[in-house]
């Protein structure tokens, strides 16, 4: 059992390698964001700030700003594959346990802000919340959003990952799937790893198959979302669906 006050995370390199003046100039931050709120903060100074929790006697500073050397912004950073942060020196199992402490908390809390409301009233977030999902994905990945008879969401999963162009999905599984959770409505969503949104014949044809095989049991099928780099494209909006 832990004791009190000892780190979630392993304290990594006993030694301190901090820089002279570390802890004033972390003070300083850390007022500086209880007082004026995160947006205070810019990236390096955040990722700093995150990685201090885990690694309290390393130079933060200058690790921060090889992560966004390497990956170029904070958001790339926190959603890195684990195996590629910690081939970045300093970062450890520590370092990289707290990023993904960091990435699964912003996913819940998208996640949340989803389903508060009926999810066809709050487009903006559920696009928001995709594309913090599947946008930096290296490869295909096939979501499912269950909706209740309300549009209200009840469970959002995987069904299927694949390969940098192609994810294999079955009509079958989706539905029966759907009845299990006695879902009313379903969102299909998938991500282009080349960042390039526009739906393929194969997107068209697999969501068209999804349609016909839930409308023979009642379900809708709201719409396709296609995510890329920063970009979206609904089959519905189209036309395609």
């Amino acid at each position: 059992m832990r004791g009190l006050g000892e780190s979630l995370f392993p304290l990594e390199n006993a030694v301190d390698v901090s820089p002279p003046g570390a802890e004033g100039h972390r003070a300083r931050m850390r007022a500086r964001l209880l007082r004026a709120g995160p947006d205070a903060l810019a990236d390096p100074e955040l990722l700093e700030m995150v990685l201090y929790v885990a690694l309290p006697r390393r130079d933060t500073k200058s690790l921060a700003r090889a992560l966004l050397a390497r990956f170029g912004s904070f958001a790339a950073v926190v959603a890195a594959a684990p195996n590629d942060l910690r081939a970045v020196d300093g970062m450890g199992e520590a370092g990289t346990a707290t990023l993904k402490v960091v990435q699964a908390a912003a996913l819940r809390l998208a996640r949340a802000e989803v389903a508060e409301r009926p999810v066809l009233a709050n487009w903006e977030r559920l696009t928001a919340y995709l594309n913090a999902v599947l946008a930096r994905e290296p490869v295909e990945q096939f979501r499912v959003l269950f909706l209740d008879n309300r549009n209200r969401l009840i469970a959002d999963e995987v069904l299927g990952r694949g390969t940098v162009n192609h994810t294999p999905v079955y009509p079958r599984e989706v539905v029966k799937r759907a009845l299990e959770l006695r879902a009313s409505a379903l969102i299909l969503a998938h991500n282009h790893p080349s960042g390039d949104p526009t739906p393929s014949a194969e997107d068209v044809a697999m969501t068209r198959e999804v349609k016909a095989a839930a409308a023979t049991l009642g379900l809708a099928l709201h719409d396709h979302v296609v995510i890329g780099n920063g970009r979206w494209c609904s089959l519905r909006q189209e036309g395609l669906l």
